[in-house]
C-alpha cells in the first residue's frame, strides 16, 4: 500500500525537490503553503510551478501567512526574491484549492485513515491544526519533517531556519504527543549537492532535470557568498526520502525542546544524556544521525529522470 501524505511546504528550491520526490512514490493527497523561505503569495506561486513543471495533479492549498506570534521572517539571501531563483519558470495557470491549508489538513485528516504530515518549511499550519482539532494527535501516525538539528544551527549559531520563523509552533508540534521523525541541519548537510550532482541532473536530457540543475546551480552560489561553503544541503527531500525508504538514513531518539527566547531562540535542544540523568524525560522525536547518501543520491537521480 502506497504511503498516503500532505506536504506542508514553503519553496524553496530544496522543497520544489522535495515535491518531485514525493509526487512519484508516495500518495500525495495536497500540498499545503506556508510563508517561510518567501512570502506566503510566493511560496503558493511556486508549488503551482513545480507541479505544473512536473505534470502533478495534486491540490495546492494556500496556508498561513505569518508565524503564530512572531513578525515573518524569509531567507531571500539563500532562495532569491522569487524563492526559485536560477531558471526562468512560466506563471502557473492551475487555479488554488478553494480551502485554507489548516482546514484542508483538518478535514483530510479525519477523512482519511493513516495521513501522515510531511512539513518542510516553518511548523504554522500544522500547529493550527492540531489547535482547531485536538483529535488530529490521534489521528496522525507520523510526522516527517525537516528541521532543527543536534548540533548546529544555519540561521543563528543555534537554530535552524524553519524552527526559528517559528518557534511557538514547533512547541506545539514537538508536545503533541505525535510521533516524529526528524531530519536536521547534522543529517541534510550529509545530503549536500555540488557541481558533479548538477551535472548529472543535466545529462539526464529532460526538461525537469535542467530546470532543477538551474535551481539548484543558484542555491550553491548562493550558499556560497553566505556561508563559504562549495555545496547546497538538500534538506527537504531528506524528510520524503524517510518515509520513502526508511532505510536510508539512521535515527536515534531524543528528547527534543525548542527555546523559545533568548540567543537560542528556535535552537532544538536535544537530551543525549543516558536514560536515569537528572530530569531525563522519555524521547519525543526520532532524530535523523546518518545518511546513505550515495543510495539518497541514487533514489534522487532515478525519480528525476521519470519526470518530462
Amino acid at each position: 500500500m502506497v504511503m498516503k501524505i500532505i506536504l506542508d511546504c514553503d519553496p524553496g528550491h530544496d522543497d520544489a525537490v522535495a515535491m518531485l520526490l514525493a509526487c512519484q512514490h508516495l500518495e500525495v493527497l495536497g500540498i499545503t503553503t506556508v510563508s517561510g523561505n518567501v512570502p506566503l503569495e510566493r511560496t503558493t506561486e511556486n508549488a503551482l510551478k513545480v507541479v505544473e513543471l512536473g505534470g502533478i495533479k495534486v491540490p495546492v492549498v494556500r496556508g498561513a501567512h505569518r508565524p503564530l506570534v512572531r513578525e515573518p521572517h524569509h531567507a531571500l539571501d539563500i532562495h532569491g526574491r522569487s524563492g526559485l531563483d536560477g531558471p526562468e519558470l512560466p506563471q502557473p495557470v492551475t487555479p488554488l484549492h478553494g480551502q485554507h491549508a489548516v482546514e484542508f489538513i483538518i478535514d483530510t485528516v479525519l477523512a482519511t485513515d493513516e495521513v501522515r504530515l510531511v512539513p518542510t518549511g516553518p511548523l504554522t499550519n500544522i500547529a493550527l491544526a492540531l489547535r482547531l482539532e485536538p483529535r488530529l494527535a490521534k489521528r496522525v501516525p507520523e510526522i516527517s519533517l525537516m528541521g532543527g538539528s543536534l548540533t548546529f544551527g544555519n540561521r543563528t549559531a543555534a537554530a535552524e531556519f524553519n524552527i526559528y520563523a517559528d518557534p511557538e509552533a514547533a512547541q506545539v508540534v514537538f508536545t503533541s504527543g505525535i510521533p516524529i521523525k526528524m531530519s536536521g541541519l547534522n543529517l541534510t548537510h550529509q545530503a549536500g549537492v555540488g557541481r558533479s550532482e548538477i551535472a548529472q541532473l543535466r545529462q539526464l536530457g529532460n526538461r525537469t532535470g535542467t530546470v532543477v540543475a538551474a535551481m539548484l546551480e543558484f542555491a550553491v552560489g548562493a550558499y556560497a557568498q553566505v556561508y563559504d561553503q562549495d555545496y547546497y544541503p538538500l534538506h527537504d527531500p531528506c524528510a520524503v526520502a524517510a518515509l520513502i525508504d526508511p532505510s536510508l538514513i539512521q535515527f536515534q531518539p531524543y528528547f527534543v525542546q525548542v527555546m523559545l527566547e533568548g540567543p537560542a531562540r528556535g535552537m532544538t535542544l536535544c537530551d543525549q544524556r543516558r536514560r536515569g540523568a537528572p530530569y531525563w524525560q522519555e524521547p519525543n522525536a526520532q532524530v535523523g544521525i546518518k545518511l546513505d547518501r550515495k543510495r539518497f543520491f541514487d533514489l534522487l537521480i532515478d525519480t528525476l529522470r521519470q519526470y518530462p
